[in-house]
């Protein structure tokens, strides 16, 4: 399996923002340059282990959180995102939200095994 660093940058800009921190300041908290926050965020560069730590480090993530779309066995981390997703839903939301994803995934197993 590829590295899918479109990936990583995409959930590494969703939890600095969640985190409410600009590029600038996760650059401070990591040791990166501003400009290399950037090019991460849009998965126009590969990074090393030590960085993917550093911004883990500084966005109070884990490394799979931020790997897990590169990561076959990464289960938990999607588990989290979904327990983050539904954790403000009213009632009637929880019902639809349930019940779609029931559908999606008898037409997954469906359609992919």
């Amino acid at each position: 399996m590829d590295i899918d660093y479109k990936a990583i940058g995409m959930r590494i800009r969703r939890f600095r923002k969640d985190k409410g921190i600009t590029q600038q300041v996760l650059a401070e908290l990591s040791d990166q340059e501003p400009s290399n926050i950037s090019h991460i965020e849009r998965g126009a560069t590969k990074l090393g282990l030590p960085t993917i730590i550093n911004i883990a480090n500084a966005l109070g993530v884990t490394v799979d959180d931020i790997l897990c779309d590169s990561v076959c066995k990464s289960v938990i981390p999607y588990e989290n995102e979904m327990l983050s997703i539904i954790s403000d839903c009213t009632h009637a939301e929880l019902k639809v939200l349930t019940e779609n994803a029931r559908s999606l995934k008898e037409l997954l197993r469906k359609n992919y095994q």
